[in-house]
């Protein structure tokens, strides 16, 4: 059949969407990107905030009136399946854990409702451009009070070691120059198989594939960082890793982490930063940020501006706190949307001004860049080797090392042209 796969969210979404693409094209079925040729469409979706689950669900409903076989997968189908079977009757359900069953689902003639996997996990063995995002794991060690993604992938599930390096081999036999490895929680890898392999041993397996490309690694909790940074370390300085991590901090108050029942202690956190940071030279540091937490009162929300000024992270995902259903963070006494839009706004203010501090000390500089991805008007987009994003204005072609001049700096990214 032609199955048309429509994926919203994560990099972790992206990844389970080409595990689906990977599993049906080795059945014989045929993934289309075009909606009206396909006879069965699946929306792999998001739950993550409030905005994002009714953008979803309108999308759902528009899906269903084009008459196609409908499957709804990812996190809104694995947290809140009896919201998604209201919605659309007739459609099959598939959780986040159960990606790799797939095929029952599409080759039934009937409806299926499969939240359960297997443990015969499935590594994607296909891609788009230049970027292979593989994941590596599914569900985390944590139980955040916020979070509804534990919902909807309850279990940690760590994909075999050998499969996972197979898979990049082959990819970047077929020219991927960038390696993302994605979970909910990359450090928490290995933790169900017996803690005998962690995500540093896995990294050092990806990045001594020979080859040109570089590894990213995706996001990872403080707590599981601190349980592995002598060999995060090790994993980070590697030729063909980027000096870039992505360490959710949530707030920078310890009150406000003990609500959300986060593992670690503000001053844990700047600890394992500073650590990183002077172990791995050139460091780039990411963090998220959510605002407006119940029980987050003034003076919470000072230390957080506080942590962002001290710790000065080049990337920040900033998030306003929406309710989710079936969280602990849901039953306690909210934060008044007014208070704190107001907070988000002058958040906002701080990581932009920080940010453009950051990147525009590269003005003028020439810098190398490993073009990745097309861009607009001509443009390719690249990254440094602390994961930076570099515009690059008069280069076309993708998966060099380029030496750019930048000219110009933005709190988002950089942008030069290649010397010829």
């Amino acid at each position: 059949m032609r199955v048309y796969i429509e994926t919203y969210g994560c990099a972790l979404n992206r990844g389970d969407s080409a595990i689906m693409a990977t599993v049906l094209s080795e059945r014989g079925h045929e993934i289309t990107e075009n909606l009206n040729e396909a006879q069965v469409a699946i929306i792999n979706t998001c739950a993550v905030r409030l905005e994002t689950e009714e953008r979803m669900k309108q999308r759902i409903r528009e899906l269903r009136r084009t008459g196609k076989r409908l499957v709804v997968a990812g996190c809104l189908a694995g947290a809140l399946p009896a919201t998604v079977s209201a919605l659309a009757p007739e459609a099959s359900i598939l959780g986040p854990q159960a990606v790799e069953r797939i095929a029952e689902v599409v080759e039934s003639p009937e409806r299926q409702v499969i939240l359960e996997g297997t443990k015969a996990v499935k590594v994607p063995r296909v891609f788009e451009g230049k970027i292979f995002i593989v994941p590596i794991a599914d569900g985390c060690a944590g139980e955040c009070s916020f979070c509804i993604t534990k919902l909807a992938r309850r279990k940690l599930r760590s994909y075999p070691m050998r499969e996972i390096v197979e898979a990049v081999k082959e990819a970047v036999a077929k020219g991927a120059v960038e390696v993302e490895l994605t979970a909910q929680d990359t450090a928490a890898y290995g933790l169900d198989l017996g803690g005998e392999v962690r995500l540093p041993d896995l990294v050092e397996e990806v990045a001594e594939i020979e080859g040109n490309f570089m590894v990213r690694v995706g996001m990872m909790t403080p707590e599981q960082a601190m349980s592995t940074v002598d060999g995060l370390v090790e994993a980070l300085n590697m030729e063909k890793v980027y000096k870039f991590v992505h360490l959710p901090v949530q707030s920078g108050s310890d009150k406000v982490l003990k609500l959300m029942n986060r593992k670690y202690t503000i001053d844990e956190y700047k600890r394992l930063v500073k650590e990183l940071r002077s172990k791995v030279p050139g460091l780039s540091v990411a963090t998220d940020i959510i605002v407006g937490h119940p029980g987050e009162d003034e003076e919470d929300f000072q230390q957080t501006l506080d942590l962002m000024k001290e710790l000065r992270f080049e990337r920040i995902h900033l998030a306003m706190y929406s309710i989710r259903p079936n969280t602990v963070s849901a039953g306690l006494p909210q934060v008044p949307d007014s208070v704190k839009k107001e907070r988000m706004k002058t958040a906002m203010g701080l990581y932009e001004s920080i940010a453009y501090d950051i990147h525009s000390e590269y003005v003028g500089k020439t810098v190398e860049v490993l073009t990745t991805e097309l861009g607009r008007k001509g443009s390719v987009i690249g990254r440094l080797r602390n994961y930076i994003p570099v515009v690059v204005k008069n280069e076309s072609s993708l998966g060099n090392w380029v030496k750019v001049v930048i000219e110009e700096a933005s709190f988002y990214d950089l942008r030069g042209y290649k010397l010829n």
